[in-house]
């Protein structure tokens, strides 16, 4: 029996540029059914739509009776109230009360155990959600939807920010709900967990079903070919021949705040330097110290064979010293979302006082091209783009600065597997070019893929390094774990 059929659905948000193209498609109760695609293929789309947050042209959708009013989505862009605290976040819409006072003991209370059901036992629930990093607020959104009696679940890209203990705890909770009869609509590039979670499988191309497949009968190939409407070529694992040791970024017994304590290691020039570790490990605040994003205690970095420390106060002085940052929040901390694309892509590297905006254009043309950033025009706010298109952009800006360092914090978050591939070459040619490369990354497979080494981080510290021939999963989740007492390790 479905949960909800669609049928010759239409979306367009611009007159003439349809997003959505007489889409039909069927959800089963109590299966979890994939949704993949292109960045721009209509899948986020859709799954607004069916929550009521936007309305179609046209189509006709049937909701079981009884659904309609239970659909629950967690979006792939956060939507986290920083000034609020995570139990209120939790439960925003039905917090307990009486007579217009909150019943804080309960609340706090039930927001525990939410808590727990997705792996942050450790975490204060009184606490301001925005002190939290992005993979936790992350889970924090999925707890909250899962504290909600739905009869349909829609998650769009929930793992792009977790690591693999979390991703574990999120499949344990869609199993169970799986057993209740809810019908989970799964919205994902990561090709390994569509065959672990999923039952079925549509592809969507261009804002029309291409086809729908059992996952337990299609390989992957097949599923890129679909989605690309050609062959793609997969990416193979980062060259291995011998690197230079030749120093590009050497960081000495690095401390900032409470998540970063000791932090030391060298980037070569003409590598990729991988940084795993869990959620909270610290990974993210050691790039930020390292741009001058957050304040630093102590500790010494160096750019190349030089003898003089630098020390960047704010991300403006580490740009002026050929550092550059992708971050891992682009909508917070990488775009400014009412200006165009082109605005947002040569705002780090158009420092002249007279701007030439054919030339911008021009710049900005060129390196879209360069990472296929699908668009209907340069000139359109960075906001209308897909949060995979988004990323690109962010990417892009930093290849019109003449930069040395590049450091990346969950570079591919959000993005397509085509395009995967197109960020793995570039990161390789980057480094081909002598560039010095850091990459965070939770996915363990994309890091063994694209590093010449991995760095592992645990509870604010290093506590492993792995060349090619030494890594394996059970080695660096050991090191991601070795940081961390009993109590400590629950939490992350």
């Amino acid at each position: 029996m479905n949960a909800l059929t669609i049928h010759s659905l239409n979306k367009s948000y611009v007159p003439g540029v349809p997003v959505l193209k007489d889409l039909d498609f069927e959800l089963a109760k109590g299966e979890v059914h994939a949704l993949v695609g292109s960045n721009g293929a209509g899948k986020s789309t859709l799954a607004k739509i069916l929550t009521g947050l936007i309305s179609p042209n046209s189509g006709k959708i049937s909701f079981r009776e009884g659904v309609s009013e239970n659909v629950v989505m967690v979006l792939q862009e956060l939507n986290i109230i920083p000034t609020l605290t995570v139990a209120e976040n939790l439960y925003i819409n039905s917090l307990p009360g009486k007579f217009g006072i909150i019943k804080s003991a309960e609340l706090l209370n039930r927001a525990k155990k939410a808590l727990n059901k997705v792996g942050l036992a450790g975490i204060d629930p009184a606490m301001a959600a925005g002190k939290l990093g992005v993979g936790q607020q992350q889970l924090i959104e999925i707890a909250a939807a899962l504290e909600k009696k739905s009869s349909v679940l829609i998650l769009d890209e929930p793992t792009a920010a977790l690591t693999g203990p979390e991703i574990e705890l999120l499949f344990d909770n869609i199993r169970a709900l799986r057993k209740k009869d809810v019908a989970i609509l799964y919205i994902s590039h990561r090709m390994d967990e569509i065959a672990e979670i999923c039952d079925r499988v549509t592809v969507i191309r261009d804002g029309r079903r291409i086809a729908t497949h059992k996952v337990a009968e299609v390989e992957t190939p097949q599923l890129i070919r679909e989605m690309a409407g050609s062959e793609v070529a997969a990416f193979s694992s980062a060259k291995q021949n011998k690197r230079t040791v030749e120093p590009g970024l050497t960081v000495k017994d690095l401390h900032a705040g409470e998540a970063v304590k000791g932090v030391s290691f060298q980037a070569n020039r003409g590598e990729i330097l991988g940084i795993a570790g869990l959620i909270g490990s610290g990974r993210t605040e050691t790039l930020r110290a390292i741009f001058g994003a957050d304040p630093r205690s102590s500790g010494e970095m160096y750019r190349g064979n030089q003898q003089t420390a630098f020390s960047p106060a704010n991300p403006g002085e580490a740009v002026a010293a050929g550092v550059a940052l992708v971050p891992e929040d682009r909508k917070l901390d990488g775009l400014l979302l009412p200006l165009s694309i082109t605005a947002n892509t040569v705002i780090a590297s158009n420092r002249k006082f007279v701007v030439n905006e054919t030339a911008d254009e021009a710049a900005t043309e060129k390196v879209c091209r360069q990472l296929a950033v699908k668009c209907d025009s340069l000139s359109q706010a960075i906001s209308d783009l897909s949060g995979g298109n988004q990323q690109k952009i962010v990417i892009a800006r930093w290849l019109l600065c003449d930069c040395e360092i590049f450091l990346f914090d969950e570079p591919t978050r959000g993005v397509d597997v085509a395009a995967k591939g197109a960020i793995y070459t570039l990161l390789q040619q980057l480094a081909d070019e002598g560039k010095t490369i850091v990459v965070v990354s939770s996915d363990l497979t994309e890091l063994m893929a694209i590093s010449h080494r991995i760095i592992v981080m645990s509870n604010g510290r290093i506590t492993g390094e792995f060349g090619p021939d030494e890594w394996t999963r059970e080695n660096i989740t050991a090191a991601a774990f070795a940081g961390y007492d009993s109590t400590e390790r629950s939490a992350a």
